[in-house]
């Protein structure tokens, strides 16, 4: 029914100053946090009886920082998912300030096979300013401890940030591959409207985050990172052979997924909505033109760990038709170094006719789009204009998404 699951642990030991995720500062030790962490396990007996976690190849727990839970909860909730779906890949999230010896080792005896550790920056400033609580040090330390314990590590980097230079960010790119990573994924910083940094920012040009400084050092790292042996495998993540984050290719390649927690998201086909529907009677009927289905938790995390089932659960809702989802499918695919699959190409074709040759004439003519073995394929123009590659995709959809909340 789905390729992947995704956890989402909405506490953190303090906000950072960029965040607008659904993550709130929550002191050590806190009993909510473990209640929360019961109430996923709670739902996932639930959705696994309802057959939504079959197939499922891959598992996400992602956060706010799931490391904060410590280790005996965390443990508990990758084990629960390990003994539902046993996925291939199960990647932890992890901040470098609560990655203790014992979460490291704890994890994975529990069944984690990566980590994602939220380094951002080796610049002790940058880190500062960004609201992080760990310094160079800690980062280091503490991915080297990763690396160490065998499981697959990757590393998150941020530039065009508040104090960095050209050769600081080429520091922090050479310091994490010293580490012996398998993977980094590297991100310009979005200043997001209502975070603690958009309000320090309000009235500054930010000329250190415009476009042309995050493309510049997103070309920088593209050069470091091939240099030494990472491939380029989607937008904004490299990989050494074989250490590519299977779960994150699911998002772009259209498989469905399961989301639970506050704030995550599920992407469901008609059948798989119609199956949580029996569990949560609250949920709209579907539009008869319906083929894909979005929602959202919005059911807050202290009345989650409350009252856990299904049942219980509001959601924001996005219905969209199949042509809708195949212009989302072009549109997510286009962020893949493999490019847009022949057999997409063709359904869209079918869906679109000529408006679709119409679009992919102007984006070949810009160079946002290319050929790469037999495929249609983003370029390196196409990777930097990404919003203008993306938004052209997404045009080929027709009509106004229908939304609901319950």
């Amino acid at each position: 029914m789905t390729g992947a699951l995704y956890l989402h642990v909405p506490f953190c030991a303090r906000k950072c100053a960029y965040c607008d995720f659904a993550s709130w500062a929550t002191p050590a030790g806190d009993a909510l946090m473990g209640t929360y962490a019961r109430a996923l396990e709670a739902q996932l007996d639930e959705v696994a009886a309802l057959g939504l976690l079959q197939g499922c190849e891959t598992a996400y727990v992602g956060g706010g920082t799931p490391t904060l839970l410590g280790e005996k909860d965390l443990a508990q909730l990758v084990g629960k998912v390990v003994s539902i779906t046993a996925p291939s890949e199960l990647t932890c999230e992890a901040n470098p300030d609560s990655l203790a010896d014992e979460v490291l080792l704890a994890v994975r005896e529990a069944g984690a096979t990566r980590l994602s550790i939220g380094v951002q920056s080796l610049d002790d400033g940058e880190l500062a300013e960004l609201g992080r609580l760990h310094d160079a040090a800690c980062a280091r330390e503490r991915v080297s401890a990763a690396v160490a314990s065998g499981l697959d590590v990757s590393v998150d980097l941020m530039c065009a940030t508040p104090g960095q230079t050209g050769e600081s960010w080429l520091r922090s790119l050479g310091g994490v591959l010293a580490l012996g990573v398998g993977h980094v994924s590297v991100y310009p910083l979005q200043i997001e409207e209502g975070t603690a940094l958009d309000r320090r920012f309000s009235n500054d040009p930010c000329t250190w985050n415009d476009p042309e400084v995050q493309a510049e050092r997103m070309s920088k790292a593209q050069v470091v990172l091939e240099g030494r042996g990472y491939a380029r495998y989607e937008v904004a993540s490299y990989a050494r052979a074989g250490k590519e984050c299977r779960h994150n290719k699911a998002y772009w390649t259209g498989l469905s997924y399961v989301g639970l927690g506050t704030g995550a998201s599920s992407m469901l086909d008609l059948e798989g909505y119609l199956r949580l529907s029996k569990a949560c009677p609250r949920l709209p009927t579907a539009p008869a033109d319906v083929r894909r289905v979005r929602l959202t938790v919005e059911t807050p995390r202290r009345e989650l760990a409350e009252a856990p089932r299904l049942s219980a659960l509001s959601f924001s809702l996005e219905f969209l038709t199949e042509p809708q989802a195949v212009a989302e499918d072009l549109m997510l695919g286009a962020r893949l170094v493999d490019g847009l699959r022949p057999e997409l190409v063709r359904r869209a074709r079918e869906l679109f006719g000529a408006r679709l040759d119409d679009t992919v004439d102007v984006l070949l003519a810009r160079g946002l789009l290319g050929e790469k073995n037999g495929r249609l394929a983003p370029t390196e123009q196409g990777w930097l204009l990404g919003n203008e590659l993306y938004g052209a995709l997404w045009d080929l959809a027709p009509g106004e998404v229908a939304t609901a909340s319950c």
